[in-house]
């Protein structure tokens, strides 16, 4: 089995975890993003709802899509904002603001603590020194998917790589995913 085909299954078994881990929670409708005062949630990663399942398993479906600078379609490419705003458009129906900054700072995302994160939050770095200068989707299993930088792919990364855990600034959830817990 090839390197990419590996990463693929493993992605995909990491999403089926998620999804089994859902299917015990009862889903409720689907609303719009409402301003909502920022304020930590009590989840976990084990009740993840079936909405924040539906954007892992879509943000997923574009691994190995070329990351481009200012990209927010998959014609051209996405770049980090592009690609969360992308899915959860098109998953939720919810406009994100353009820029990982201003995702960040959306009066209608409500900020997670690290160890309540499920599928489908967005998780903010600080990749260029500067405070939510990157941003990705949160898969499950201590997992999120993003679109890194100039040449290269869409892929997922463990949240736990020193990498990406000095440079976390934290995370926020969408009303939609928030909501469909009971």
């Amino acid at each position: 089995m090839m390197a990419g085909s590996l990463f693929r299954f493993r992605a995909l078994v990491i999403v089926a975890g998620v999804l089994v881990l859902a299917a015990c929670s009862t889903p409720a409708p689907r609303q719009t993003v409402a301003a909502a005062p920022p304020t930590a949630l009590p989840t976990t990663d084990a009740s993840a709802s079936s909405a924040g399942s539906d954007v892992a398993i879509a943000a997923m479906n574009f691994l190995d899509h070329p990351y481009q600078i200012g990209g927010q379609s998959v014609e051209s490419g996405f770049d980090c904002s592009g690609f969360t705003r992308h899915v959860i458009g098109q998953t939720l129906g919810v406009e994100l603001p353009r820029s990982a900054l201003e995702q960040a700072r959306a009066p209608s995302l409500r900020p997670v603590a690290r160890d309540a994160l499920q599928a489908g939050d967005l998780v903010f770095f600080n990749t260029q020194q500067r405070a939510f200068s990157h941003v990705g989707i949160y898969v499950g299993d201590g997992r999120f998917i993003h679109a890194p930088r100039t040449g290269a792919q869409i892929r997922t990364e463990r949240m736990g790589a020193a990498y990406w855990s000095r440079r976390y600034d934290g995370a926020r959830r969408v009303a939609a995913i928030d909501t469909a817990n009971p």
